[in-house]
């Protein structure tokens, strides 16, 4: 199967990543390792330019609750945990998704995708986007 599978993940809204868990597993087989990947949107520095210390206080909250909330994903996961890894960032979804997948030799991309809308036609933006620009194989799973 493949050897490096990179899953992003909202862990605001687990019901996207339900499904995808399982096929991440089995495309990643008896040997593959999945990434687990949380994007945090950044905080408008430049709005709030006289309450830096606050919203690095509210980043470092985010991301403690993002490694907290990704450690009990990694629970559904019917795999051994050395071949599960995490990782939060902050930034544009699509581009720390692309950005990883290059700088990681990552085999594939797997990712949920949310119910289609009219903005969005067949499948969810982040999604859309991704698949858009992935140069690497990338299944989306409904």
């Amino acid at each position: 199967m493949y050897k490096k599978i990179l899953m992003p993940v909202d862990i605001f809204e687990m019901d996207l990543s339900d499904k995808a868990i399982r096929h991440a597993v089995f495309l990643a087989g008896e040997t593959g390792e999945i990434t687990l990947l949380n994007v945090l949107p950044n905080s408008n520095r430049s709005i709030l330019r006289g309450f830096a210390a606050d919203i690095k206080k509210f980043e470092d909250f985010m991301q403690a609750e993002s490694v907290k909330k990704m450690k009990n994903l990694q629970r559904l996961f019917d795999m051994p945990a050395e071949r599960l890894h995490t990782d939060v960032r902050f930034g544009n979804i699509r581009d720390e998704v692309i950005a990883l997948s290059k700088s990681g030799e990552y085999d594939a991309i797997v990712i949920g995708s949310r119910q289609r809308g009219m903005t969005t036609h067949l499948l969810g933006s982040n999604a859309e986007s991704i698949l858009r620009y992935a140069n690497i194989p990338t299944m989306v799973i409904r």
